[in-house]
């Protein structure tokens, strides 16, 4: 049997840490192993009681969730933290701010837990924490574990350059897009990876990342400030300029069509695939039939295998992809499926992922084949 997964309860609110704590207790894989009324009581606690994941409130005394998460990330840095806050105007950005700063997932305070809707509440509660707590065990972040000598193989292999014809035909790749899908750990990542993009980003870049309708936007926002890049959420029949990146909103599937004015992206709000709406593999699909050989699929952090279809069918018709690599994951999920199944140009850690991006298409772009 796994060892339990050690859960610390981090809120100023007594109701809410007897509420998760109740609503956690049940769930035979997850033991509660204490709480915390604020930041600085968490880390004496965390060096007492070494928890694999905080459920962590953001507004408290003395010493608050931002400053505990900075924290953590020097100190602690495998921890993973789950926020719960409500997901109002003010805490929805405070969760983007919290995502971006190392935050893992994040799930919303229900709006009233005391008095006649306690039980419900608790319901609620163990729903969609107990999912969010067990993704981060190996064996619910990814299917079969890929081995660690073919993961190095692919990291430090140089590109593989994409056939047609059924293998006949050589063709260099000249991208004029970049699609990613992403999800758990994403804002970190994105908020990691974009600002490495010089002005000058040659193509347009099309993100889905797994959110609801508010958080997209803001995430947008506060993308495009830290950003050389124009960072936006992406809106019906906007066009496609380059040195730009459009987020996919919240609800809606993201793709990208050719019109009269050129290419534009398009939303729709189709069933949800893979359980999600925005979905990378309707993203992808789009790249593939708009863009044939001429892209660069990218997968990163997150769980589940969305993308993995969209990705095999950009991969039919030629184009680039790369795969964030494990151990700079959050989740290994989304990226190792693609591994696995030999879609992936090439495996490239967060801290590369830029450069590499960038690299390619500027080198190809200036020396592409005759």
């Amino acid at each position: 049997m796994p060892d339990l997964i050690r859960v610390l309860v981090v809120d100023d609110s007594a109701v809410a840490r007897r509420a998760v704590s109740e609503a956690l207790s049940h769930d035979p894989e997850i033991e509660v192993v204490g709480s915390a009324s604020n930041g600085n009581v968490a880390v004496e606690r965390i060096k007492e009681l070494n928890p694999d994941v905080l459920i962590l409130d953001i507004e408290m005394p003395e010493l608050n969730g931002f400053e505990l998460l900075k924290a953590l990330r020097i100190s602690y840095p495998k921890i993973r933290t789950i926020m719960f806050s409500s997901l109002t105007q003010r805490g929805a950005f405070q969760t983007i701010e919290a995502l971006s700063l190392g935050a893992s997932d994040y799930v919303s305070k229900p709006t009233s837990v005391p008095g006649k809707g306690y039980g419900e509440g608790i319901q609620r509660i163990a729903a969609e924490l107990i999912p969010k707590i067990k993704q981060f065990r190996p064996e619910f972040s990814n299917g079969k574990r890929l081995k660690n000598e073919k993961a190095e193989k692919l990291s430090v292999s140089s590109f593989l350059v994409s056939s047609l014809n059924s293998g006949r035909t050589k063709v260099q790749v000249v991208p004029k897009i970049v699609a990613i899908g992403i999800s758990t750990g994403g804002p970190e990542a994105l908020s990691m990876f974009l600002p490495k993009l010089s002005p000058t980003f040659p193509v347009p870049i099309v993100i889905v990342q797994h959110m609801p309708p508010l958080l997209t936007r803001l995430l947008a926002e506060r993308l495009n400030w830290n950003a050389e890049i124009k960072v936006v959420e992406g809106f019906e029949g906007m066009s496609l300029e380059p040195g730009v990146a459009y987020i996919a909103p919240g609800d809606y599937h993201m793709v990208v069509q050719q019109r009269e004015k050129g290419m534009v992206i398009s939303l729709n709000q189709k069933r949800p695939e893979n359980s999600c709406r925005p979905s990378a593999d309707v993203l992808f699909r789009s790249v593939a039939a708009a863009y044939g050989p001429n892209a660069l699929g990218v997968i990163m952090t997150g769980m589940g295998n969305d993308g993995l279809l969209g990705l095999r069918a950009m991969k039919e018709k030629g184009a680039l992809i790369f795969a964030q690599d494990q151990e700079s994951s959050v989740i290994w999920g989304m990226p190792s499926f693609v591994v696995q199944e030999g879609l992936a140009d090439r495996v490239v850690s967060l801290s590369q992922m830029a450069p590499a991006i960038e690299g390619t298409i500027v080198s190809r772009v200036m020396s592409p084949s005759p």
